[in-house]
């Protein structure tokens, strides 16, 4: 995934693909995977949504990534301009071996902290940019009912959006980069106690990942939010030669699970 050009020493999707979805919840999975997977980019590479991010980006921005795992984004970020980046992710090998990366590219600059996305150590109003790609997406896992999921999923996922409505400043964005259409996430985003409004664009040919600007402070409420209907729902089109290989197996193998 991503053309990244370094395609022979990478593990390929296959190589480190788990057996069944709930590995993606386990961090030894992810420990395991990172040990032998050089690079992978969720939900495509930066190339493919840069035009929808680009316009949120200044250089005198604080930028936190969550789930940053092997992804080139943090360096891609670099390049456009960004000086104060910070990248965190679950898994101590991930981490270590991105500062080893950094290190062996003379990348100075770019901190990467082992963290969880549920319990994240920075404090209030941190960061002008907080940015997700497919990371919120691993929480609903074996979630059941994508109209009424479990109450832990819920409890996860509000924990997230709780920390990352904190570390972000007065003005901040977040932006979250998704499989999950709006008539899902609009009812978390949307929850009381949160002061963003909630926008999103598309990208993508055959099938469209979700691409959500959250912006703090601006929220005005409507006689219609968090409205909850059935009506109307898009239907997912997956065409495999649009999704990466794993981008690919993820979605299904959830879909399916959804509906069992």
């Amino acid at each position: 995934m991503g053309d990244s050009g370094d395609h022979g020493r990478r593990s390929s999707p296959v190589d480190v693909a788990p057996l069944n979805a709930a590995s993606y919840l386990d961090p030894h999975y992810w420990d395991e995977r990172f040990a032998a997977e050089e690079h992978y980019e969720w939900f495509k590479d930066y190339s493919h949504f840069q035009h929808l991010l680009r316009p949120f980006l200044n250089p005198s921005h604080s930028v936190l990534e969550i789930g940053c795992g092997n992804s080139r984004l943090c360096e891609e970020l670099r390049k456009d301009g960004v000086a104060d980046m910070t990248c965190v992710d679950i898994s101590p090998v991930a981490v270590e071996r991105m500062r080893s990366r950094f290190r062996d590219k003379g990348l100075e600059g770019i901190k990467v902290v082992q963290a969880d996305m549920l319990d994240l150590p920075f404090g209030s109003e941190s960061f002008d940019i907080v940015i997700e790609k497919g990371t919120m997406d691993v929480l609903f896992v074996n979630s059941g009912d994508p109209w009424n999921p479990h109450p832990e999923t819920i409890n996860k996922v509000m924990k997230m959006l709780e920390d990352v409505h904190s570390v972000l400043k007065s003005e901040g964005i977040f932006i979250s980069i998704s499989f999950g259409q709006p008539h899902f996430r609009r009812p978390l985003f949307e929850r009381a106690g949160f002061t963003w409004s909630v926008e999103w664009k598309t990208f993508g040919e055959g099938f469209h990942y979700f691409f959500y600007i959250l912006k703090k402070g601006r929220r005005i409420l409507k006689s219609d939010d968090c409205k909850n209907e059935r009506s109307g729902v898009p239907s997912i089109n997956l065409l495999h030669e649009e999704l990466e290989d794993e981008d690919y197996m993820f979605r299904t193998t959830l879909c399916d699970e959804l509906e069992n």
